[in-house]
């Protein structure tokens, strides 16, 4: 798949760059780093107009970086691909983080930048002086070499295929065979998976080791103790602590894992099995054949654009758009990198969604979920929201509100999109359990990630017991007797543990919100809505409490908005 930039619309035209500028020849990029450091800002309308350039420059670059990004996880094992986006990350990204940091200071250094507006200018002034706290030339080094790490995961992992049946399948193919009825191709297909993933299992942890090691200096040269902490100001998480992650840490284990294991004593029951194993927590729970809503990638966009036209017709027009300029590449193949993800072009400033589909019934709710991050971009973009309060810079705390808020609304349209009613509301009660049990393993990847870079210098042994005892904390009831090796390395299929450290206690934050939107909307669907988009143009303009408030939506993930949610779900899936 070759993402095709001539059809993409360009609104927005350069004013500062060059049309023709190449951002990935070293000496051209240089230069104009150059004229925006030498240039003389003396008022406050100057400094705007300097900005205004920066974020050009900025968004240009994110632009190119993207378009490389998506074009090599599209086809890992296309060598050019693959070498044109480690040329980027070892030659572009590093010197332009440099000259970046340079323009930090320049920033900081002049006197008109007391007279911004703060309103518009706030949030943008906290970054810049975070940034320039934070910065180490050294790190750059470093983090060029974490980036080549995390790709070399992605590659490890977008290779795993098996022969089953006669053909090559990828992991998320072979996954599909987890919803059949038939208990044994399910334990022999899961068998296979986890025997490919051990094959790879001594490489993935020494890779992780590499990553550990390399963060932890990052850390030092910052001037911090652990990577924990000087993560949280780098991801600029100024509305929370580490502190207020292990209170959703607490709450979670107090209302959430109750409600867990009483899913899975039903999926049991209903099974008939005793005990209930790991290949047995994708089927149906009462046994029934599994859903299967679409069996090509134009079936899928064309019941989830239905959907939105339900919600509200301008959502349905925006996916029929990105359908248009071929800004959706949804099936799973070989050598595709595995997951999702929607990426901002920023330059273009449209989305492009990245799946693996296969036909399961998540799938749909995959689609939904990242749709939502697509009309965000669509909406930042018709504010014209300069780059510094958008894509790359957009908050993942409010992000995922707009992903995980899409998708849970959407879903009570499920009925003549995919389904009949019946099968559309045990699609809906199903997606709820999985969001009982996904709040649940959020804990269980953030205390992870702060047990694991709070204790540096730990061993293999030492990480895969800190990962058992706390699957024995937030997990289950599902027995891996006779599989305990599989389960020891479980984390390894987690791909935020290796490419973006930290980012996960996001899902978890925003999905709270996301239910906050849910709850409103199945009583006043056209409120709910209008929060939403709302919400959605601000991108990330405000700080985060405010951002929440704009959606009419507490900033809050501890007791007092877990225990809630959890009696809300509890009384939604007994009505189910």
């Amino acid at each position: 798949m070759s993402l095709d930039f001539s059809r993409l619309p360009h609104e927005f035209p350069r004013k500062f760059l060059p049309q023709t500028v190449n951002l990935a020849e070293q000496d051209s990029l240089e230069q104009i780093f150059d004229r925006l450091e030498k240039r003389e800002v003396a008022s406050p309308g100057d400094l705007e107009h300097w900005l205004m350039d920066e974020a050009e420059l900025a968004q240009a670059l994110s632009e190119e970086q993207a378009s490389r990004y998506v074009r090599m996880t599209c086809q890992t094992d296309d060598a050019e691909r693959e070498k044109a986006y480690l040329f980027f990350i070892e030659n572009i990204e590093p010197l332009a983080k440099v000259r970046f940091s340079n323009l930090d200071k320049k920033y900081l250094s002049i006197p008109a930048r007391k007279s911004l507006p703060q309103d518009r200018y706030f949030v943008l002034d906290r970054k810049i002086q975070n940034n320039d706290v934070l910065f180490r030339v050294e790190n750059v080094e470093l983090e060029k070499e974490e980036a080549k790490l995390a790709q070399a995961y992605e590659k490890t992992t977008g290779a795993m295929s098996v022969m089953y049946e006669g053909k090559e399948r990828t992991m998320q193919q072979l996954a599909k065979y987890l919803d059949e009825v038939n208990r044994k191709l399910r334990e022999e297909t899961w068998l296979l998976g986890e025997e490919r993933r051990q094959k790879d299992r001594e490489a993935l942890d020494k890779l992780y080791d590499q990553l550990i090691e390399l963060r932890q200096k990052i850390a030092e040269n910052a001037g911090f103790e652990n990577y924990r902490d000087y993560i949280f100001p780098k991801k600029e998480r100024f509305d929370y602590t580490p502190q207020d992650c292990i209170r959703y840490h607490e709450a979670v284990e107090k209302y959430i894992v109750p409600l867990v294991r009483q899913l899975d004593e039903e999926r049991k029951k209903g099974l008939g099995v005793d005990p209930l194993r790991p290949f047995d927590m994708s089927v149906d729970p009462k046994n029934r054949p599994a859903l299967r809503p679409f069996s090509t990638a134009a079936e899928l966009i064309q019941g989830c654009t239905k959907i939105f036209d339900r919600v509200d017709p301008e959502f349905g027009r925006k996916l029929r758009r990105m359908t248009e300029l071929k800004l959706l590449d949804l099936d799973s193949r070989k050598g595709k990198a595995p997951g999702g993800y929607n990426m901002e072009l920023a330059e273009a400033r449209v989305p492009f969604i990245f799946m693996n589909a296969v036909g399961r019934d998540g799938d749909v709710w995959t689609l939904l979920h990242e749709a939502g991050h697509a009309f965000q971009t669509f909406a930042t973009r018709e504010a014209n929201l300069p780059y510094y309060y958008r894509g790359d810079s957009l908050p993942l705390e409010i992000a995922e509100v707009a992903s995980q808020g899409m998708e849970i609304i959407a879903g009570e349209h499920l009925e003549e999109s995919f389904y009949s009613k019946q099968d559309a509301a045990r699609s809906r009660r199903e997606h709820f359990a999985t969001i009982v049990t996904l709040l649940a393993w959020i804990a269980t990847i953030d205390a992870f990630q702060h047990w694991v870079y709070t204790n540096p210098g730990h061993s293999h042994e030492d990480r895969e017991e800190q990962w058992l005892k706390l699957r024995k904390k937030f997990g289950g009831l599902e027995s891996w007797e006779g599989y305990e090796n599989y389960q020891r390395s479980r984390w390894q299929r987690q791909l935020h543990l290796y490419i973006v450290p930290f980012y996960y206690i996001e899902y978890g934050i925003s999905l709270l919100g996301a239910l906050g939107l849910w709850t409103r909307y199945r009583k006043d669907p056209k409120a709910a809505v209008a929060a939403y988009k709302k919400a959605l143009p601000l991108g990330g303009s405000k700080p985060l409490p405010e951002l929440y408030k704009a959606a009419d939506l507490p900033f809050d993930f501890g007791p007092n908005t877990v225990g809630p949610y959890a009696r809300e779900l509890r009384q939604v899936l007994k009505e189910n």
